[in-house]
């Protein structure tokens, strides 16, 4: 439980500092493209950048697919604004993502799959074994729905000031929105722990309580959809 504890906070600092290098071509966009109005300035500006986070990925020895990730959402993102002569256009992409992935955060919440768990499982290498422990499926529950509701107050920052064109003000939303939801992420997951508490799961179990086990895991189905309303 330790080391699975210790992975997941790792995951989030990696998180966090990446957050600070990933924005970068977004905030030279934001910037140029406030001070002088040219688009075609703002996107130069932003692939140099970008181009510029790429290289420094490389001199820090991480992966070359992270290195390229960057480099090739802001040529989309670029490629987007470029076409329709929007500069809003230009957080389109990030902005379509965040909305999938809050509304798949959402419907995996009502099914009894917090993708937090989902998450944490693959980070810890545990897979989906916490399910079969209604303390800690419940504590996944908490966790997720306070990563979930920083998801959603970010996208009612963003969505009205895409729709009314307010690019420079969207720009420097978007800057900070990587920093939040790491921020988000992290506050989710000491209100998982706090919510687990002392309780410890495993070979412990006596026959009784894996039996009890099972029969939750049959009944999940029925519980999920109204996010166990029994949650103290």
């Amino acid at each position: 439980m330790e080391d699975g504890a210790g992975a997941v906070r790792a995951a989030a600092r990696d998180r966090l500092r990446a957050a600070v290098v990933d924005v970068a071509p977004v905030f030279g966009f934001t910037v140029s493209f406030g001070l002088t109005h040219r688009l075609a300035v703002a996107l130069v500006l932003a692939l140099a950048v970008g181009a510029g986070v790429c290289v420094y990925r490389v001199v820090c020895r991480e992966p070359v697919w992270r290195a390229l990730a960057v480099l090739g959402v802001v040529c989309v993102q670029g490629a987007l604004a470029a076409r329709t002569g929007q500069a809003t256009d230009f957080f389109l992409l990030p902005l379509t993502v965040h909305c999938v992935m809050a509304v798949v955060n959402a419907v995996l919440l009502l099914l009894g799959r917090p993708l937090m768990g989902v998450v944490v499982g693959l980070v810890t290498k545990e897979g989906t074994g916490w399910r079969r422990c209604r303390v800690r499926r419940r504590a996944y529950i908490k966790g997720n729905l306070v990563i979930l509701a920083g998801s959603l107050v970010t996208l009612a920052i963003q969505l009205p000031l895409f729709l009314s064109g307010q690019a420079v003000a969207l720009g420097f939303v978007d800057s900070f929105v990587p920093l939040v939801l790491a921020l988000d992420l992290l506050l989710g997951w000491r209100v998982y722990l706090r919510a687990v508490g002392e309780h410890r799961c495993g070979t412990h179990h006596g026959r009784s309580d894996l039996m009890n086990d099972a029969r939750n895991d049959l009944m999940n189905t029925e519980i999920s959809p109204c996010l166990e309303r029994t949650l103290p």
